[in-house]
């Protein structure tokens, strides 16, 4: 068993205890129920899945609910039918369903202002509010954030105009990095070497109203640490590495992700340290002093370049496919940290406990994905995948049809996620999993986790 975290101070199992009620900022917490907790999960990805999973198996956790959730999720929750973008309308669901703690996962409700809108009525939130989410809805705004608090990152241009992206292009020259500022879920970076390329994805960025930010090419490997914060107090989780491109070997576009690995065996043993010192804390004590404390998962995009430790962008929530991967191998139940981080308590948590085992995650994609997905293709083998031992499936684009068979209903459909002792029997696991699902005209790819597991020789 592996223990990640700085905090030594004891904190009460939820099951001997009252459950916590109220908002940050209020001075002091009412205690007004007793334990088991009831929680309200904001989203329909596998990364919500991958949440739900774990608080499924939380036997603090008495009740889930999940809006919009999907087929997988349906089988932990009970599913509502809210916009997850209506803040109003979520807030009022919660307090219908006297939920003690909603955790908001995707980006675009956090933006919205969804938290704002459930701590106004009373309820904690795990997830920023609308202010602090701009770490992750401008990259430009996250930028400067990170030059105020002296965080080490790509050097960026912020572009408005096709003159100062001709401009930026020529500065940094190939490769070429050109963002769009906003929120692209996962997909509205282009990194290049065609000049032509680079320009034509800005100019598709400004023509649609958007600004485009360009930054310096990082080179060096990309790790993803998510850091759980409460406004002050900052709790790692153990890092991942995650595959972005369509095909084996990097190949393809971008996508929002074809699977990840957990733990990393050849990243330096001091990495989360250095982390949390020189990037998560500076970041969250600048939002603090800024007056938009930062509570919720702060995601860290980094590169371990030749001139050290970067940040490639940060974002608001837990990353999708790495939470699958990095959920899987957490033993510390997760209702009473994502409870502590909303209501500012997280300095109670003792550290962290990690099973040693590896978790490998692969996605399978749809026909077409990530250029057109195709939609409606039946699957099948789900429940026989994860028959397999030490494997799971976690939903994403998958729908009931109208005669109650699921079938494909996005570009990224499932995660199949295994887990054993060696990076190399995950992986053997994971994809054992995935061999006994059909889906026609699906793709994955077959090197997650590959070149680790060969170079860690396990």
């Amino acid at each position: 068993m592996v223990l990640l975290g700085t905090h030594t101070r004891p904190c009460v199992h939820l099951s001997h205890r009252r459950v916590l009620r109220g908002t940050r900022g209020a001075g002091r917490f009412a205690l007004d129920r007793l334990a088991g907790v009831k929680v309200l999960i904001v989203g329909s990805g596998a990364r919500e899945h991958a949440l739900a999973r774990s608080l499924h198996l939380d036997s603090d956790v008495e009740e889930l609910h999940a809006v919009p959730g999907n087929p997988g999720i349906g089988q932990l929750a009970t599913l509502h039918s809210q916009d997850p973008n209506d803040g109003a309308a979520i807030a009022a669901l919660a307090v219908n369903v006297r939920a003690d703690l909603v955790v908001v996962g995707p980006e675009a409700p956090l933006v919205a202002g969804v938290a704002d809108a459930v701590r106004e009525v009373g309820i904690p939130c795990f997830g920023p509010t609308a202010a602090a989410a701009m770490l992750e809805g401008s990259k430009a705004f996250a930028k400067e954030v990170m030059a105020a608090a002296g965080v080490p990152t790509a050097e960026p241009r912020v572009c408005t105009t096709p003159q100062g992206l001709e401009a930026a292009l020529a500065e940094f020259g190939a490769p070429f990095v050109v963002k769009d500022d906003g929120l692209a879920a996962g997909k509205g970076v282009v990194v290049t070497e065609d000049h032509d390329q680079a320009v034509d994805h800005g100019q598709a960025i400004l023509t649609s109203g958007g600004t485009v930010v360009v930054e310096e090419f990082l080179d060096g490997p990309e790790v993803s640490l998510f850091c759980i914060c409460d406004g002050e107090t900052v709790v790692p989780l153990q890092p991942a590495q995650d595959f972005k491109r369509a095909y084996d070997g990097d190949a393809g576009l971008n996508t929002g992700g074809m699977g990840a690995y957990s733990p990393l065996p050849w990243a330096p043993a001091d990495l989360v340290d250095e982390v949390v010192r020189t990037v998560a804390q500076p970041t969250v004590d600048q939002m603090a002093a800024r007056g938009t404390p930062f509570q919720g998962v702060l995601y860290c995009g980094l590169a371990l370049t030749s001139k050290g430790l970067r940040v490639v962008e940060f974002n608001a929530r837990f990353g999708d496919p790495e939470t699958q991967s990095v959920l899987a191998r957490l033993e510390t139940p997760l209702a009473g940290v994502l409870l502590a981080a909303a209501q500012g308590r997280l300095a109670e948590l003792p550290p962290l406990q990690w099973s040693d085992d590896a978790a490998v995650t692969v996605v399978l994609a749809s026909h077409g994905y990530p250029e057109s997905a195709r939609s409606g293709d039946p699957i099948t083998g789900v429940d026989v995948a994860e028959e397999v031992d030490g494997a799971h499936v976690l939903h994403a684009g998958t729908a009931w049809d109208g005669e109650g068979a699921l079938v494909s209903a996005g570009g990224r459909v499932l995660s199949v996620i295994g887990r054993g002792a060696t990076l190399t029997a995950a992986r053997a696991t994971a994809y054992a999993g995935l061999g006994r699902i059909g889906l026609e005209g699906s793709h994955h790819r077959s090197d997650i986790a590959l070149a680790a597991a060969e170079a860690a020789g396990t």
